[in-house]
């Protein structure tokens, strides 16, 4: 029968004739649900002992400042009123974090074991409370009550305890990290307080403080989580939460004490507080979600697939943990058979009151997203696509949508490139696998996949050709604390779980606090051209070369320096030239003035080698490497002679220079395949493999100081770990650097991976910054490019290493080839391998 539209939709069952439903034969007939409504008792014990009137909770105890506008937060599901909470401002954000800075002081120097026992507290007090906050999270969020239950709490309860063990194992496993300070944790909507927990524990047991922004529409578990950190006994202040709108974002993440930012949450707004915090020195991570593509092929279980695919569609109310709703890519052979079966498990759902432990969808977390869902829905029916929805199933009030299907929809279609959030599954066929992942990693973002197949050796070719950073095989929605979770692309950077995620507020013990200002720039015109290259003025000119061989009337051979790309010496496309001046003044050199399209010439080039790069083995890649040090140390009494004229130091200085450099390369040729991933336990029956991916084309940018070291320290470890690079070596002394283009030459390593531009540094890192296909950019220059390059960046959400313009010791090797060169030039990509064929789990 026809719904709304002319969609199809399923009409409830009919009742037995002459048995109302209320009867026993009725019931047993009919073997439908009864209600099983959760209590709600604790929860509301715990609103009506606050007055229902509750206030932000900072420094260990309640804080209600006069004169702050109210929030009434209503359950999605039915519209009823549960608390009100205040719309904080500037001053609260100056008391939370005023609060958590002086709290640092004590945390951060309290011993391992004493940390760790106070986060187990934590956990036990949270174990004895968690009938309440899953009441409380269903009745704030929407979220079936029995998945807060199931799924929510005891990943919770995970991360706590897991946590816990990294604060008592912290001196030893994190030898040479320190915390980084304050972290300023800001939250969405949807699963608040899983996202809470993800941010929260890593921070507080590595020594660091945390001020949460929680969002207007799920606040209430958030603050309850603050109130029992209290009274298990924590000190006050390590963990401060505000309550109030997005604008506060910006003002938590640029206040000056805040030393990172740990940020889930919309696309838009992470780009908004990449800007706001650029060249502010502080540590960022973000994650974004976006669409979840699902790969079925035709030896995947059909049924299992189906009910994989149905059990997602329970946790869509809003922003949540994978992103939104699944993309459904499903071979040809098969596609029919999955639609029917997914026809059949949407039409059986139960979409109601959150409460009900029998309800499968619950209401959105906003009335917003109704109606964005809605306009995905009604414009991907007007180009032509089917479109199912399980109307019937829909309660007569509260803020719900019906499970929908979209069949044929086309690739450009809105609801295949953006982020859908609601009980929504787009259906897309594909032919071959190649032709399934490309789909996949058509899209822009990066979060998380699942692919279903019973044949191992397809199931993890495509999972390691995927470009997110999870993937299930045969499973969804699998989360643990010991497991990394992070996305690249423009899903964001960093990652939460495991050891991996601890480095995210951690900084290496040698590096300072980085408390910069933003200067006030325009990053409309700053470095938008290049700046006019200084003509050497009369009597400057290159000395001859003296020796007894050569002739007074045969001047030598002038040496061209030409930028470096696609494996050939290249003009530059402005045809022009800067000259290098030696250190008592006298030009030594001219080299090519590169421009934006050299950039773009490069950054194709780098992508067409970056495929079969990465498709090496580590042995191969480091073999190359190995071969590159070789030919330098062919070299090695021309590059310190030459260093030491164009420098003015010491023959000795410069040798030691070189030296280092070659030890340099040794040292990330070693390193290449002994840190390829790990295998990580988890309670989950199965296997986690947790792979170190290359980035994709990175953009580096080179300081002055130690010029041959600096620059093969910052090109080894990126290329060495797969990925393609577009360089720029020093501005001031470029010479060292464009003489290795000859040993690359000679090297084997394939035209394209290594590019070597020179010219305006601030230039040509601006349109690095700017490229839409570039993935990373590492910069190491001055403050205002430090700025500029984050600010920059936002617009594809690259990652960014910047130095602030502070000077780092490249001849240390905690500096110059530390462990951060490795998670800088990598991201976490984790495969769950479930098992069960032949025990239960």
């Amino acid at each position: 029968m026809l719904g709304p539209g002319g969609r199809v939709r399923r009409e409830p069952m009919a009742e037995s004739v002459g048995a109302g439903p209320a009867s026993v034969r009725g019931i047993y007939e009919a073997l439908d649900y009864g209600p099983a409504r959760e209590g709600v008792g604790p929860a509301q014990a715990w609103l009506d002992a606050h007055g229902r009137s509750l206030g932000h909770f900072i420094d260990g105890k309640w804080s209600k400042p006069e004169g702050r506008e109210t929030w009434v937060c209503k359950s999605p599901a039915t519209g009823e009123s549960l608390a009100t909470t205040l719309q904080g401002q500037q001053e609260d954000v100056e008391a939370a974090v005023q609060a958590a800075t002086k709290a640092f002081e004590n945390w951060s120097q309290l011993p391992c074991h004493a940390r760790a026992r106070h986060l187990y507290n934590l956990t036990r007090m949270i174990q004895k409370h968690q009938n309440t906050f899953t009441v409380l999270e269903s009745l704030d969020t929407g979220k079936p009550v029995t998945e807060a239950r199931v799924c929510d709490m005891p990943l919770i309860v995970r991360h706590c305890y897991h946590h816990a063990g990294w604060a008592q194992l912290m001196g030893v496993e994190m030898r040479g990290w320190e915390p980084l300070g304050v972290v300023s944790a800001i939250i969405p909507s949807g699963s608040p307080l899983v996202l809470l927990a993800w941010k929260v524990c890593p921070a507080l047991a590595m020594g660091n403080t945390v001020v949460a922004l929680v969002p207007p529409t799920a606040q209430l578990s958030a603050l309850l989580l603050a109130e029992l950190c209290d009274q298990a006994g924590l000190p006050s202040g390590i963990l401060n939460v505000i309550t109030g709108a997005e604008a506060l974002a910006g003002i938590l993440a640029t206040h000056p004490a805040v030393d990172a930012v740990a940020f889930a949450g919309s696309a838009e707004l992470g780009r908004s507080l990449r800007q706001v915090t650029a060249g502010l020195g502080k540590r960022l991570s973000l994650q974004l979600g976006g669409r979840t593509p699902v790969l079925i092929f035709e030896s995947a279980d059909l049924d299992s697939a189906a009910t994989g695919l149905t059990e997602t569609l329970s946790s869509h109310q809003g922003l949540l943990l994978g992103g939104g709703a699944p993309l459904v890519l499903v071979q040809e052979a098969v596609a029919g058979a999955l639609v029917q079966r997914l026809k059949a498990r949407l039409g059986a759902l139960r979409v109601g009151e959150a409460l009900d432990r029998t309800t499968d969808v619950g209401g959105l977390v906003d009335e917003v997203w109704r109606a964005a869902l809605q306009a995905h829905v009604d414009e991907a029916e007007a180009e032509g696509a089917e479109v199912f929805q399980a109307w019937a199933a829909l309660p007569a009030q509260g803020s719900y949508y019906p499970p929908t299907l979209i069949i044929g929809a086309d690739t450009t279609s809105r609801c295949i490139r953006e982020e859908v959030f609601g009980p929504v599954l787009v259906v897309l066929p594909f032919r071959t696998t190649k032709e399934a992942i490309a789909l996949a990693n058509s899209t822009p973002y990066g979060l998380a996949a699942s692919v279903w197949t019973e044949k191992l050796p397809l199931a993890m070719e495509v999972a390691c050709s995927l470009q997110v950073g999870t993937v299930w095989i045969n499973g969804q929605r699998m989360y643990d604390a010991a497991a990394s979770f992070g996305g690249c692309k423009e899903s964001g950077f960093g990652c939460n779980g495991g050891k991996e995620g601890l480095y995210e507020y951690m900084r290496p013990s040698w590096e300072s606090r980085i408390h910069s200002r933003a200067t006030d720039m325009n990053y409309k015109t700053f470095a938008a051209s290049s700046s006019a290259a200084p003509f050497p003025v009369p009597g400057q000119a290159k000395d001859p070369p003296s020796g007894p061989t050569q002739e007074a009337h045969r001047p030598s051979v002038d040496r061209t320096y030409k930028l470096y790309y696609g494996g050939a010496q290249k003009r530059p496309e402005g045809l022009s030239s800067r000259p290098i001046l030696d250190s008592t003044g006298h030009l030594m050199a001219y080299i090519a003035d590169g421009s934006a399209k050299d950039i773009r010439n490069a950054v194709e080039a780098a992508h067409k080698a970056a495929p079969w790069w990465r498709g090496r083995s580590a042995h191969a890649r480091a073999q190359v490497l190995f071969y590159v040090a070789e030919n330098l140390g062919l070299r090695q009494m021309e590059l310190t002679a030459e260093l030491a004229a164009l420098m003015g130091v010491t023959p000795e200085q410069a040798a030691q220079e070189v030296e280092l450099s070659l030890e340099r390369l040794f040292h990330w040729a070693a390193s290449c395949d002994k840190h390829g991933g790990a295998l990580q336990d988890t309670p989950l029956y199965g296997t986690n493999l947790l792979l170190r991916e290359p980035l994709g084309v990175l953009g580096i940018v080179c300081p002055d100081e130690n010029p041959l070291l600096s620059f093969i320290s910052l090109w080894a470890p990126a290329v060495v770990w797969g990925n393609a690079v577009i360089i720029i070596p020093s501005q001031r002394y470029p010479l060292p650097a464009l003489g290795l283009c000859q040993v690359l030459d000679t090297s084997d390593l394939p035209g394209g991976v290594l590019n070597v531009l020179t010219g305006d540094r601030d230039h040509l890192a601006r349109t690095l910054a700017l490229h839409q296909d570039v993935q990373a950019l590492w910069y190491f220059g001055s403050q205002q490019g430090s700025q500029l390059m984050e600010w920059a960046s936002a617009g594809n959400l690259k990652r960014t290493w910047v130095n602030c313009g502070a000077r780092r010791h490249w001849e240390d090797p905690a500096q110059g080839a530390g462990e951060e060169f490795l998670s800088q030039a990598t991201y976490c990509k984790s495969i769950w391998v479930p098992m069960g064929d032949v025990f239960a789990s």
